[in-house]
């Protein structure tokens, strides 16, 4: 079971339009298998801090996988390297998100490329991995700008550093307010290997100069291909 954790959701995104960043209707996660463990959550305010530490694969429970789910079994850790979206354009280079000094998580210094969080499974691994990047920068388009157009069914492949690659399935996309970030239910322990990639979405708010809300979608591991 995950300790008292706190969150960085993707807040450093630049100025622009509110029209960047189209919104969707508030989902419930419709696609969960079981609820993950009791996670304590602080309360979020403008900038979130990141969890101090995620659960590693080897920690987590059995995994419960059956051909009957549709989901690829799990693989060993290898770090992800580059991560394609076709439905919306994307193939990026992946660079490592820490954390910094204060515990909040880092998020990528420009427009490109994503990055994802070292301190939670490799894409691939049972657990869910973690993968952020900006939906602008600089008056750009960043690497995630048209995640919130994803649907259930597209397709993200993650090439890892041993050559592998990890096919994945988008199951749902979600957008929350930054004050309402749904700790638990992205960055608690679950019984399959997930990704979930995370974005800034909503409208902009220049009083504070962040977007008001966060984008997750949450994608699931259907096969993987070794290198």
């Amino acid at each position: 079971m995950l300790g008292v954790v706190t969150i960085v959701v993707l807040g450093g995104c630049s100025a622009g339009p509110a029209s960047e960043s189209a919104a969707v209707p508030y989902r419930s996660v419709a696609h969960k298998t079981s609820p993950p463990p009791p996670v304590l959550v602080a309360t979020l305010p403008a900038d979130e801090a990141a969890p101090a530490a995620i659960a590693s694969a080897s920690a987590m429970a059995a995994h419960r996988w059956s051909a009957g789910t549709g989901r690829g079994a799990p693989m060993t850790a290898s770090e992800p390297v580059r991560i394609e979206i076709p439905a919306i354009g994307v193939d990026s280079k992946l660079m490592k998100l820490g954390l910094n000094p204060d515990g909040t998580m880092q998020v990528p210094p420009s427009a490109f490329p994503a990055g994802w969080y070292t301190g939670a499974p490799t894409p691939g691994e049972l657990g869910p991995a973690i993968i952020a990047g900006h939906v602008d920068w600089g008056k750009q388009h960043g690497v995630f700008h048209d995640l919130v157009n994803l649907v259930a069914g597209d397709e993200v492949a993650v090439t890892r550093a041993d050559g592998s690659l990890a096919v994945f399935r988008v199951t749902d996309v979600v957008q929350f307010p930054k004050s309402a970030f749904p700790t638990a239910d992205v960055y608690g322990n679950i019984d399959h290997a997930g990704l979930r990639l995370v974005t800034c979405g909503g409208s902009f708010d220049r009083a504070v100069g962040h977007y008001r809300d966060n984008v997750v979608a949450y994608v699931e591991l259907v096969t993987s291909h070794e290198g």
